[in-house]
């Protein structure tokens, strides 16, 4: 069966995504098993993680996203950012703000323009964040965890947690070049206390609207980006009374714009997305 793909990237978090709102591929092989097959860096085409186009009966379309490891995530914002942009461009969609359904519930995504009237960047709405623990999910006894001791190797880290749809332990340092992020990353990830796993950023704060960030990405490693992990990151800081309400993100792919808009709760991202080749696969 030969499949087509796009590999797109957010600010060098890449993806391959694949239509398949005729579910024709997915009645061929499964999805988990695709997805490690061609996310292999070595032996596949190389991605992060593998984007389904997919018709939704609740929203204009349905977005899934499963990582390198063969593992379905709930969302991805540097994802969700390059799906709009896709979309738009192959017209699939023909208005410019829209609705996508997601296992982290419905997000809506809009297309900005330049002058010239080019696209320029992806802005959206990822919602509300999640601070009770139990919908994190994170065990505690707190009603919020912002900055709660977790033992990690003998260790007692501190962490925020924080979910955009998917879980993420938040970690303030003192350098973001110099966080343990392949030490202490897939230690977090794994932490009993996290029972679903969980995305971790090492971030630092540079001034009160500037943050610089690495990522260990749930099911995926260390990535270049993630934007749900900027959201979460911008909204643990604020918790921690370590940013405003707005803040740049910088991250090693690239920056992220993140508001949180306190008066209707929601987190809003923006960025650029960018295809980087298309072709076609026998599998």
């Amino acid at each position: 069966m030969k499949i087509e793909f796009t590999k797109m990237e957010g600010i060098g978090n890449d993806f391959l995504f694949i239509d398949d709102r005729n579910h024709g591929i997915e009645n061929h092989i499964p999805y988990h098993t695709l997805s490690r097959r061609l996310c292999d860096r070595r032996f596949g085409i190389g991605g992060d993680g593998m984007i389904l186009i997919l018709n939704s009966q609740v929203c204009d379309l349905q977005f899934r996203i499963f990582n390198s490891d063969g593992s379905e995530a709930q969302m991805c914002g540097n994802g969700m950012r390059c799906f709009a942009r896709l979309v738009y461009e192959k017209q699939i969609i023909r208005k410019n703000e829209f609705s996508v359904e997601t296992l982290a519930g419905k997000i809506i995504p809009r297309i900005l323009f330049d002058k010239a009237g080019n696209i320029d960047a992806v802005k959206v709405d990822m919602g509300e964040p999640i601070l009770d623990p139990a919908t994190i999910p994170f065990v505690s006894n707190q009603s919020q965890v912002i900055s709660e001791a977790v033992e990690i190797d003998g260790r007692q880290i501190m962490i925020t947690a924080v979910s955009m749809g998917n879980p993420h332990a938040v970690i303030f340092v003192d350098s973001a070049d110099r966080a343990p992020v392949l030490q202490l990353g897939p230690m977090i990830e794994k932490n009993p206390r996290f029972p679903e796993k969980t995305n971790v950023e090492f971030v630092e704060v540079i001034s009160d609207n500037e943050l610089k960030m690495k990522v260990w990405e749930r099911g995926a490693g260390v990535t270049l980006a993630c934007g749900t992990g900027a959201c979460a990151a911008l909204v643990a800081a604020h918790l921690n009374q370590k940013s405003s309400e707005q803040a740049v993100v910088h991250l090693d792919g690239g920056d992220l714009f993140i508001q949180w808009d306190r008066k209707t709760n929601h987190v809003y991202k923006t960025g650029p997305a960018d295809m980087v080749f298309t072709g076609t696969i026998e599998i």
